[in-house]
């Protein structure tokens, strides 16, 4: 395998024991502008609602925020959730952070509501039906940014005629299918629901059709990457994000938690298990642990593209977890490289 791993980030600006939203969009920054200093290729941000402790809700103006703090590194969602929001509406924001920050900007597009079901309904005013209209709605947002909309009674401005990438976002093997069909790069959210990766990796592959955006499949793996200088301290530093988990698998939610020593008084083994199985897309442990885990973890997906969330509540312990998977992924790539013959 020669191909080279591009390396990103998913950050939901989660706020931490005693922040608030302003803290947490201030820690997505210095995120956003740290790893654009180790090379990463981009950093997504998606849209949740009715979660008090996510400030990622507005999606579309955080990532003209974080945009606006950072020079190269290319910034999107991952993702918009479709179903919410007019595709009018949609290309137009993008059009015009499009215009603001030209060949930087990624539209990610989900079909799930990213909130319960009341307040899917407050977004869609009722209309709960939108969902069933996801594939209709990404070729309206295609019309909106080709040019062939010209003579359309309905156009996007700014939006029409720029090249905004548009992704499929993925939980399940019916996105496959769709990313698929429609010729578009695929990510799959196994961070969270890593049930059935493999299935829908092979599917999107097995039944690609070349599209003007894309020739060939290009697959991305959003996985739980906590990284330290050693394992023990890693596994400390994993129990917030575990904690995490257990208050949606609990529905206790809770703003991110302090490490602790043991997750042992925490859970009980079926929380245990419930949160290990949503969980089994995570790569904990120093940097050599690390290289072993998702050297393995990429030959068995080929992904094209890792996607890293790292939920750890100290911003310094955050930052060093980033760059260890940067050295991490910069190594299997050296390894991955043809070697030069004279």
């Amino acid at each position: 395998m020669h191909k080279q791993l591009k390396l990103s980030a998913l950050d939901l600006s989660v706020i931490i024991e005693g922040g608030d939203a302003a803290s947490a969009i201030a820690r997505t920054v210095e995120v956003a502008r740290y790893i654009e200093q180790l090379e990463y290729t981009r950093i997504w941000l998606a849209e949740h609602h009715n979660m008090e402790n996510i400030a990622s809700s507005a999606t579309s103006v955080l990532i003209g925020h974080v945009a606006g703090k950072t020079n190269r590194i290319r910034v999107g969602s991952g993702g918009i959730m479709l179903p919410n929001h007019a595709p009018l509406a949609v290309a137009e924001q993008f059009g015009t952070l499009e215009s603001i920050y030209p060949g930087r900007i990624d539209l990610g597009l989900g079909r799930a509501p990213g909130t319960d079901q009341l307040t899917a309904a407050a977004l869609r005013r009722n209309n709960l039906g939108t969902a069933y209209h996801f594939p209709s709605d990404i070729r309206e947002l295609q019309l909106y940014f080709s040019d062939e909309n010209i003579d359309g009674r309905v156009r996007a401005f700014p939006g029409e005629g720029l090249d905004i990438p548009i992704w499929i976002l993925g939980s399940s093997t019916d996105s496959a299918y769709l990313a698929a069909e429609m010729g578009l790069p695929y990510a799959f959210a196994a961070h969270f629901a890593p049930a059935q990766l493999y299935r829908a990796i092979s599917i999107y592959r097995q039944h690609f059709k070349p599209s003007a955006q894309l020739d060939k499949p290009y697959v991305l793996a959003c996985v739980n990457v906590i990284a330290a200088d050693t394992d023990e301290e890693a596994h400390v530093l994993a129990t917030s994000m575990y904690r995490m988990f257990l208050g949606i698998v609990t529905n206790t939610r809770r703003p991110l938690q302090p490490p602790v020593p043991s997750m042992d008084p925490f859970w009980s083994p079926e929380i245990e298990a419930a949160v290990k199985q949503m969980t089994a897309c995570t790569f904990i442990g120093s940097q050599e642990t690390l290289s072993k885990q998702l050297a393995a973890f990429v030959a068995e997906t080929d992904a094209d593209e890792l996607m890293t969330t790292s939920n750890i509540y100290e911003q310094g312990a955050r930052l060093k977890s980033y760059r260890i998977l940067s050295e991490v992924v910069a190594s299997l790539n050296q390894q991955a490289a043809p070697i030069e013959r004279n």
